[in-house]
């Protein structure tokens, strides 16, 4: 047991590292970097649609589009909607590493990126683990997986930046407590800043624009 702790150490020391490298070279192009992690069908794809649709047109958006199988599905979606998007295949892992977003940036061209978007695999265990060297973590919850994620899923709650709760135009359909869920999350992330959206609507989008916007702003002065 204690081998295994220490190999597991080394690795997330070696991440840190990577990621360390990776938030280099995003702040050395100004570019403010945001990952996105959910559960599977959560709808992060729709949710970074929806942004694009709604971002000034001044601000370039990229995507690092993360999947377990090499299909294109959702990086396809990205690429019709006119932005620049890098997929990652994990061959099977649960996560998106530091490594594999260092090769992506590789690919993208940094210089003419505002805002970079990665969506991450959908897990709500392992991506908390690993740091990917962005400046913003997101976690977006959806209605239909219920009100009890955060009371069965802490670790990845913990160290948000901001909240989206995704689909609440399904409220009048789905039993779905949001006093309790945000009791659950207010205990393990107090005061931690929460947008509820609906990305098939765009009910919502506001506020995380103009949030994302500052941010952007702030970066680039």
């Amino acid at each position: 047991m204690k081998q295994r702790v220490e190999i597991v150490k080394r690795i997330l020391d070696s991440n840190e590292q990577l990621a360390r490298q990776n938030r280099e070279k995003l702040d050395a192009h100004k570019v403010f970097c945001i990952n996105l992690m959910a559960s599977p069908g959560a709808g992060k794809t729709s949710f970074i649609l929806q942004t694009i649709n709604r971002l000034p047109k001044h601000i370039c958006l990229g995507v690092i589009e993360g999947d377990t199988a090499p299909v294109t599905i959702d990086s396809d979606k990205i690429m019709q909607a006119g932005m620049p998007v890098m997929q990652i295949n994990t061959g099977g892992e649960c996560h998106l590493d530091a490594n594999m977003v260092g090769l992506a940036l590789e690919e993208l061209d940094l210089r003419v990126l505002d805002l970079l978007l990665i969506e991450n695999v959908g897990n709500l265990i392992c991506p908390a683990a690993f740091a990917l060297g962005n400046h913003a973590n997101v976690l977006i919850a959806s209605i239909p997986e219920g009100d009890d994620k955060p009371y069965k899923y802490p670790n990845i709650y913990r160290n948000l930046d901001v909240l989206i709760i995704n689909k609440t135009d399904l409220l009048p359909y789905i039993e779905f407590r949001m006093d309790y869920f945000q009791q659950g999350v207010e205990m393990l992330n107090p005061g931690l800043l929460t947008f509820p959206v609906s990305s098939k609507t765009g009910e919502g989008f506001e506020g995380w624009i103009n949030w994302v916007e500052e941010k952007v702003h702030q970066i680039r002065r």
